[in-house]
């Protein structure tokens, strides 16, 4: 269609520019009609820069398998399309988005290369200071992404490292104490094996001992108030059998699950003159028992957080893998132990029918650390303590992950702003506004899923929809 000058030199893009400059952007450009429908896709080559002359235009993005709609406008002027040109090849030229029209819309169409040069000839300055603006946030984002990983890879060490010091220091302690205890049970036995006792009562000892050791692997859990009561009990029968230090003794039988009926069938197996010796025996027997199962539980759990750690980092797995969601949830919960801390009650609300899912676990373990992290922070601002609640369920055709938090909420002005980089509301030096935007990226850009947030105060819930499967042209990509 014919070009105009007087036509474009209306629109707030151009009204600046010279009779000249018009000119050349008419003998350049070209004036297009295009009927109802799109007009370009997101994710092919930019080859032109749009400028509506009239009509009504629709911008939108693929997220997941949806279309969403960011602009709808029938203001004349507005522009999409090449908008960096100006920068080159240092950036891979593609529509950021899709654009339709829904009437008949007339388009100024400049070709990506001639607005390139136009931009570099005529505004040599404004082209300088938005590469360095470009740029500089690249870079300033970049860095700042890598600090605050070792940052969040610092919390994570030094959580994980507390959780692990405790349960080895227990191991610690409970082999130095057993090591004694077999000692002194090697001495009793010594003792009682240089009495004038026939096989027979040795074996009999022999066999209360190993029934003992059953006894303890199958201690019933008491509360405090029925162990004391209990304690009470056998301390009055070790006292009625002149053993002594039996209030020592007590609580140790009564945690080993022994009672007075146990203990009479005990007195009423051996002779009264080597009773306090087969008592002592068995106490040093119960303690050793009682001292493994705490280096077994010990272990088990280092064992257990080395393997959540090994899950959480994805160490020696493939990239993009089916993943259990649970999974990658609870290695991340553990891990962030140490800064959940005591005060703040997570609530685990699985649904544990849900498929596995086509995703990179190690980036969702990222976004499950951002959010966890920011539902911490959330519920610390507001005296510390409160509850945290991990909810998975099916949400249409699609896998919900929700966190929510009983922090003061995000207030209604800057809930669209809170996943744009380096917006954050944190102190200066405690936030680098980065976590979400990463967060967003890795569930909507890798992941092809949806990351949205739902608040009010004293209920603050970001939820992550993820698709149960993975699209076809699903390929290795560098992670985010």
């Amino acid at each position: 269609m014919p070009c105009s000058p007087q036509e474009i030199s209306s629109l707030f893009l151009f009204e600046k520019l010279t009779p000249e400059q018009l000119g050349r952007l008419c003998s350049e450009g070209r004036v297009e009609q295009f009927e109802p429908g799109p007009v370009y896709t997101e994710g092919e080559p930019a080859t032109c820069f749009y400028v509506m002359v009239e009509g009504t235009v629709v911008l939108y993005r693929r997220v997941g398998g949806d279309d969403v709609e960011v602009t709808r406008t029938s203001q004349p002027g507005v522009y999409s399309g090449a908008m960096q040109a100006y920068i080159g090849d240092r950036v891979r030229q593609v529509y950021n988005n899709s654009m339709r029209v829904t009437e008949p819309t007339r388009f100024f169409v400049l070709p990506a290369d001639t607005f390139a040069a136009i931009m570099q000839e005529w505004f040599p300055m404004a082209v300088h200071l938005l590469e360095g603006l470009f740029f500089g946030s690249k870079s300033t984002q970049r860095a700042i992404g890598q600090r605050e990983r070792l940052l969040a890879l610092g919390s994570l060490s030094a959580g994980l490292t507390h959780e692990l010091n405790n349960p080895a220091a227990a191991a610690v302690r409970a082999t130095a104490t057993l090591r004694e205890r077999v000692g002194k049970m090697r001495h009793k036995l010594a003792v009682i094996a240089q009495g004038s006792y026939s096989p027979e009562v040795m074996a009999n000892l022999i066999d209360i001992q190993e029934r003992t050791a059953e006894r303890v692997a199958k201690a019933p859990a008491l509360s405090p108030l029925e162990a004391s009561d209990r304690e009470d009990t056998v301390t009055d029968w070790l006292d009625d059998h002149d053993i002594q230090d039996g209030w020592r003794i007590a609580p140790t039988f009564v945690q080993a699950g022994l009672d007075v009926d146990w203990l009479d069938q005990i007195a009423a197996a051996v002779d009264e003159e080597i009773l306090p010796n087969a008592i002592g025996w068995l106490n040093y027997t119960v303690e050793t028992e009682l001292l493994m199962d705490e280096i077994n539980d010990s272990t088990t759990r280092i064992s257990h957080l080395v393997d959540a750690a090994k899950q959480y980092s994805q160490l020696d797995r493939a990239p993009f893998q089916n993943a259990d969601v649970h999974e990658l949830l609870d290695s991340t919960l553990l891990m962030l132990g140490g800064k959940i801390g005591p005060r703040i009650e997570v609530v685990k609300d699985y649904d544990r029918t849900l498929p596995r899912i086509p995703a990179y676990p190690a980036e969702l373990n990222q976004v499950w650390t951002n959010l966890i992290d920011n539902a911490v922070s959330a519920i610390n601002s507001v005296g510390g303590e409160g509850t945290l609640t991990v909810r998975t369920a099916m949400e249409h055709d699609m896998l919900l992950v929700e966190f929510r938090d009983t922090g003061p909420g995000v207030p209604k002005e800057i809930r669209g702003r809170i996943f744009d980089p380096f917006f954050t509301t944190k102190p200066v030096g405690e936030g680098t506004g980065l976590g979400l935007d990463i967060s967003w990226r890795i569930v909507v850009n890798k992941h092809h899923g949806t990351l949205q947030v739902e608040s009010e105060p004293g209920d603050t819930r970001f939820q992550v929809l993820l698709p149960l499967t993975a699209p076809a042209d699903e390929t290795s990509e560098e992670p985010v």
